[in-house]
């Protein structure tokens, strides 16, 4: 590949990442809508909440670190979607493995936590406490999985996991091949995206939107943003490590979606869990399975 070639990739990947997690937001508005008998929002209605929070004028900053942490939450996304290999496009993926992915998407949680403590204000100093908290309770399995996956195909890029997967076929994906890690990583992803019942960080009802609290304008517009990424990642790493990735965009997109619509659904179903409760939980049931994964393809 080209200089020019990888500019262009690097600058699309992101591009892209925004728009599908565009079209998740939207899926995961609906879905709720649907869960609690609404109507949901219209089909732009993610665009014209970016449009509306950047449009603001009403914007309080309180210093160089609050817009630093804001960078850095949306630029640890950025810099994770060019490490994921999808369809016609690998950008960095042969240079940081699924190693380097995990460290990159702590990034966020950190700038988030960063950007939060310049403000000094107390409820949201608590809602980032739990939200560190909330991002060690889920590292844990998801750091198992990723060492069973490694394993199980002998290295930790993911573009050739990919490959070897679509070798295989069907019977080579990863959540044929380790079921157990698989269904640990899906019970991750639902800490790793801080939606229901794992959002105590935000928790409005009970410490005014945490995080959020001193955010508005182009920083609740920048958290908007990050979100996007965020359903976007989530959804492209489960399906490059154990549903064979996609060769055309026509048959990732509906695995990559399917993946994320799962977690939303069962974040209405259940009530917010306390912070130990979130703990006691990723670390029983996820660690436990991923454990149980491991000793198998160990073995």
């Amino acid at each position: 590949m080209s200089p020019g070639e990888l500019i262009i990739e690097l600058f699309l990947m992101p591009l892209v990442a925004f728009v599908v997690g565009l079209g998740m937001v939207l899926m995961y508005r609906r879905i709720g809508a649907r869960i609690q008998r609404r109507v949901g929002p219209p089909f732009f209605q993610p665009i014209y909440d970016i449009i509306k929070l950047y449009g603001k004028h009403t914007q309080i900053s309180h210093g160089l670190i609050h817009e630093i942490g804001i960078i850095m939450a949306v630029g640890g996304y950025v810099a994770a979607e060019t490490l994921l290999p999808v369809p016609g496009m690998s950008g960095l993926a042969d240079k940081g493995g699924v190693v380097t992915l995990a460290y990159v998407m702590m990034i966020p949680s950190l700038g988030l936590a960063l950007g939060v403590g310049q403000c000094a204000n107390p409820n949201g100093s608590i809602g980032i406490s739990r939200a560190l908290t909330a991002m060690l309770a889920y590292d844990i399995p998801f750091i198992l999985v990723i060492f069973g996956a490694a394993y199980v195909y002998g290295t930790t890029n993911l573009a050739d996991i990919i490959a070897i997967q679509q070798q295989q076929g069907p019977g080579g994906w990863g959540i044929v091949q380790m079921p157990l890690l698989a269904l640990a990583a899906l019970l991750s992803l639902q800490g790793i995206m801080g939606k229901q019942p794992f959002e105590i960080y935000i928790a409005p009802a009970e410490i005014a939107t945490g995080p959020m609290v001193e955010m508005s304008g182009k920083f609740m517009g920048g958290l908007f943003v990050m979100q996007c990424f965020q359903l976007y990642t989530v959804g492209v790493l489960y399906t490059t490590l154990f549903l064979g990735g996609g060769e055309y965009w026509l048959t990732f997109l509906p695995k990559i979606f399917s993946v994320v619509a799962i977690p939303m659904m069962i974040a209405f179903v259940f009530p917010r869990y306390r912070t130990e409760d979130v703990i006691r939980l990723l670390w029983k049931w996820p660690v436990l399975i991923a454990l149980t994964g491991l000793a198998v393809v160990l073995r």
